[in-house]
């Protein structure tokens, strides 16, 4: 366990790198890390001071058993850099990510992991690329350090569906290093798991994405959260994700067209049917194809039915929220 006086030769940052309105936010989502929670946040603090960037640090404890809420608190009650966030039971990485963006007050927002295996050297890196005009920087462990069969290669497959899904081709989906403009994140609405297609959902609304290569650790202090386990909600979520992406402000496009072809198929099969039985004669009460068509017909019906439904839906999720259906990168001019 920690001790209190590890907690109490934390560098304390000076009063003007931690300002009311910070430059940086880091997020950092937290499930059971206790022994590595005073090393990383002193790991994050370090480059950015040495870089002269105004910044705030957001751990949000996510529900830890492991004494990481104890620690959290002690430390940001010591430190004018720290501002930690406790939820009230493990909710999940998604959850704890938002609360983190909702309470982040910095124009950039940088997220990474709490087990020490994401190098927070590299923020300043990812910084600078952000401020070549991307909206969004995504760190790549081009030197995974994690298990070959059990990590890395599940990581490569989903890397390789993802991208081919979404439209957004990066090497690494799963990297928690990110770096985004604040205005990127206040539009997301996450829910399930998606943080791990923040880049798909922040390419959706128009955002500048690019990737570089950022160091990877080995774990140094207890076991990975994450396991095959989540494969089958990473499919689900990703089916979500292609929904939003093709068909958010328009699902009549999908549920419309193939209940048009549904109803065509088995209007088609029921005329054939009809055909047969009144010119020649033919028994057709018997026949799986009457049942068929029947079926065709009613399925038409139904997604005819989903896709009235989805427009409601999607009508009263942009109207209520006041959400525009579009993104204005710039405004140029006075008279603009």
């Amino acid at each position: 366990m920690i001790n209190e006086s590890s907690i109490q030769n934390l560098a304390v940052p000076s009063p003007s790198l931690t300002s009311i309105f910070p430059e940086v936010s880091v997020v950092i989502p937290i499930y059971n890390e206790v022994k590595s929670i005073p090393q990383l946040v002193e790991k994050i603090a370090t480059p950015l001071r040495e870089n002269q960037l105004n910044y705030e640090i957001i751990c949000v404890d996510d529900g830890s058993q492991d004494g990481s809420t104890e620690i959290l608190r002690d430390i940001a009650l010591k430190r004018n850099d720290l501002k930690t966030i406790i939820l009230r039971r493990n909710y999940g990485q998604t959850p704890a990510m938002a609360a983190g963006f909702k309470y982040a007050q910095g124009r950039i927002i940088v997220t990474l992991d709490g087990d020490l295996q994401n190098d927070p050297a590299d923020i300043p890196k990812l910084i600078a690329k952000l401020n070549e005009g991307y909206d969004l920087v995504s760190g790549w462990r081009k030197n995974r350090q994690d298990n070959k069969l059990t990590r890395l290669l599940p990581s490569k497959i989903a890397n390789w569906l993802i991208g081919r899904v979404t439209g957004v081709q990066l090497h690494d989906y799963g990297c928690s290093l990110k770096a985004y403009r604040a205005e990127v994140v206040a539009d997301m609405n996450l829910y399930g798991e998606l943080h791990r297609f923040l880049p798909a959902l922040a390419y959706i609304e128009g955002a500048k994405i690019t990737e570089i290569p950022v160091r990877h650790h080995p774990r140094q202090y207890g076991t990975s959260k994450y396991g095959l386990g989540r494969t089958f909600r990473v499919i689900l979520d990703l089916l979500t994700v292609f929904f939003i992406k093709k068909f958010l402000t328009r699902p009549m496009h999908v549920f419309g067209l193939y209940g048009l072809i549904s109803m065509l198929l088995g209007t088609g099969f029921g005329i054939y049917l009809t055909v047969i039985k009144l010119f020649y004669g033919e028994s057709i009460g018997n026949r799986p194809l009457l049942i068929l068509a029947v079926l065709l017909f009613l399925a038409g019906i139904q997604l005819l039915s989903f896709g009235v439904l989805a427009e409601l839906v999607m009508r009263t999720y942009h109207e209520s929220q006041k959400r525009p259906i579009y993104r204005i990168r710039e405004i140029i001019g006075n008279n603009s």
